[in-house]
């Protein structure tokens, strides 16, 4: 084509090669790819511990005859700012280093992998030597390999983007050491008590010892319960193993996971943690390795939502890590392995309630009501808690059971959250209250009965009040129903005679629950505090409640001081308003002790309700007559009359 002539428009099936910014790339994988520094490290581990698999595979006779077995070793040096990584593996030759070492993408593992077979390989995307570039302003790579032993290369690069090999004494035996110069703000890791702390969990897992410094022990020399057995009891491994590598909680008791024909391959370990409740932090800790090497530190969604309590570790050959391989991708494996590690966790909590019942009690003291709300997500736990499980009540936990026996085969519960004055009641019967507003606790119940065949009764919703409180024998009149709910009844109270046990409390105050959540979603700020869908669900659970009535009094017609009080008022006795006050001042009293002044409690006022209570017994006194002895201050017989 002739200088200045136009150019020939494209065709629509010109192919176009697309142009790489080959620095920025490096900066962005290097930089950018790992969510923390610390995955370097692992990654030069987990290429070292490569390098052995592949000695091994290429020429196994070589490495049995090298004499010694195969080690890794990261050294520090705080003076320097340098850490490396030594093995004795298979080594690089310089075409080596050119194809893979300096080549974005490019696996000689996966590759190896892929034609063998062998699934101890780890590596897979050609991109883990360049997260050295992440924490390192410089690295430089001495290596040997088995195939050329007389030959030594050097391979140094700042920053990645640009590398230079030249020829040094090879090593004494092939393998490789890669040193990292590293960057001002990474050189906290060149300390060896910090790698010892990284190492130790990265590479637990890992067959190749790997020893940091000049340490005789490697740091993962902790002895893997489901890949050996070890002397003496299995379940002590197991634990010893938790223990170990749990580190913030204290293992209760420790379960297998083993491989699922057709769905998983996954082994491992799982163990219920001495945590927090599932109600204030979910302590769900799941650790998974890829063949070895530590590839989720944080893997909790393998675990069902409701296992709160649960740490552990599993290894799988099958999953499919990320491109940074810190996480997982949710495939089909993925899904296969959450639904065996809920089998698991089913399974070892059986387990451990059958053969190691002191285990179980601990168990249960530390995580009910975690195990409450796990029970209703699954069946199987449902049957294996149902009678154990502990319920939160108004005389401290007891079992639905035990519920079931003190309420006289009926198990009551209270929907209100600070327990309300229904518990006086209860208190003065002595039946126990389960507690509603707990985690868990009412659905779980509504199970139990259902499952049981027991009766239920939720107090503080209407349908409960009324197997509370018996229909008297006989309607009181309209004018008696009429005169007792002036004198007793405040604005939103329900004035209801009845009956119930004791017959020494005259009335109880039942607040309305489903008024008392009326209420509160129609405040004003309720659509800012309340997300929009909970709103909608709680308006239509609430919309059979005008919220007219936000209490029901109950008087109680066997009550003796009741009656009297009705007798009183038939006769037209003049002290009738006057007991009737008390009886008012003991209402607002009692409610204000048995609820401490929550929403839904009565409106009286408690000032007014204590002085109602000297005016009341001061009309009283005065109709004593005149001239009877005073009431002596300390105890003895009054005097003798005249």
């Amino acid at each position: 084509m002739s200088e200045g002539a136009p150019s020939e428009p494209a065709r629509a099936d010109d192919l176009r090669t697309t142009e790489v910014d080959l620095g920025g790339l490096v900066n962005v994988l290097a930089t950018h790819l790992y969510s923390t520094p610390l995955v370097a490290l692992r990654e030069l581990v987990q290429n070292a511990h490569d390098s052995h698999t592949r000695r091994f595979l290429e020429d196994p006779d070589g490495a049995l005859a090298d004499g010694s077995r195969p080690v890794i070793r990261v050294r520090a040096d705080g003076a320097r700012r340098t850490v490396s990584i030594e093995d004795t593996g298979a080594g690089l030759t310089e075409p080596e280093i050119h194809a893979y070492l300096a080549t974005v993408g490019t696996g000689y593992t996966r590759m190896l992998r892929e034609l063998t077979g062998n699934q101890e390989l780890i590596g897979a995307f050609g991109l883990g030597f360049l997260s050295a570039f992440s924490v390192a302003d410089e690295v430089t790579v001495t290596t040997t390999s088995h195939r050329e032993p007389h030959l030594g290369h050097r391979y140094r690069s700042r920053g990645g983007e640009q590398y230079r090999v030249e020829p040094v004494p090879a090593r004494p035996r092939p393998g490789t050491v890669v040193e990292l110069a590293l960057k001002p703000e990474h050189g906290h890791l060149a300390d060896e008590h910090a790698l010892r702390e990284v190492l130790g969990r990265y590479c637990v897992l890992l067959p190749i010892p790997v020893h940091v410094g000049d340490d005789e022990q490697p740091v993962n020399a902790v002895p893997v319960p489901w890949r050996q057995s070890p002397p003496g009891d299995p379940y002590e491994a197991r634990m010893g193993f938790a223990t170990a590598f749990g580190r913030r909680f204290e293992p209760l008791t420790a379960f297998p996971v083993h491989p699922v024909e057709g769905a998983t391959d996954a082994v491992g370990l799982l163990w219920v943690q001495d945590g927090g409740t599932y109600g204030s932090s979910d302590n769900r800790d799941l650790a998974v390795y890829l063949r070895g090497m530590l590839l989720a530190e944080d893997a909790r969604d393998l675990l069902p939502s409701w296992a709160g309590f649960i740490g552990g570790v599993v290894e799988s050959n099958r999953l499919t890590p990320t491109a940074s391989r810190e996480d997982l991708q949710r495939d089909d494996h993925y899904r296969a392995l959450q639904r065996a590690l809920a089998d698991a966790i089913v399974d070892g909590l059986y387990e451990t309630a059958r053969l190691r019942p002191a285990a179980w009690r601990r168990i249960l003291a530390r995580h009910g009501q975690d195990l409450l709300g796990a029970a209703l997500c699954d069946e199987r736990l449902f049957t294996l808690l149902a009678d154990d499980v502990p319920v939160p009540t108004s005389q401290g936990d007891l079992t639905a059971g035990a519920l079931r026996a003190a309420g006289g085969g009926a198990v009551h519960v209270a929907l209100g959250s600070g327990g309300g004055f229904e518990e006086m009641l209860y208190r003065a019967m002595r039946v126990p209250i389960a507690r509603g507003d707990r985690y868990a606790v009412l659905p779980f119940l509504r199970r139990y009965a259902q499952l049981r065949g027991c009766r239920l009764v939720e107090l503080g919703s209407e349908h409960g009040d009324r197997a509370l409180f018996r229909d008297p024998e006989r309607p009181l009149p309209a004018e008696e129903a009429a005169w007792l709910a002036g004198a007793l009844a405040d604005r939103g109270e329900q004035l209801v005679p009845a009956r119930f046990d004791p017959p020494g409390l005259p009335l109880v105050l039942v607040p309305d629950r489903e008024a008392e959540l009326k209420a509160r979603i129609e405040d004003d700020q309720a659509d800012a505090r309340i997300p929009s869908a909970a709103l909608r669900l709680a308006r239509a659970f609430t919309a059979r409640t005008d919220g007219e009535v936000r209490a029901r009094l109950y008087l109680n017609l066997d009550c003796p001081a009741v009656r009297d009080l009705l007798a009183a008022y038939r006769a037209g006795h003049t002290g009738s308003a006057t007991a009737a006050g008390l009886l008012r001042s003991l209402k607002v009293i009692m409610a204000a002790a048995g609820s401490a002044g929550s929403a839904g409690s009565s409106g009286g006022d408690l000032t007014a309700a204590l002085a109602g209570v000297g005016t009341a017994v001061s009309a009283l006194t005065a109709a004593v007559p005149a001239g009877l002895p005073d009431v002596p201050d300390s105890p003895g017989t009054l005097p003798d009359g005249p």
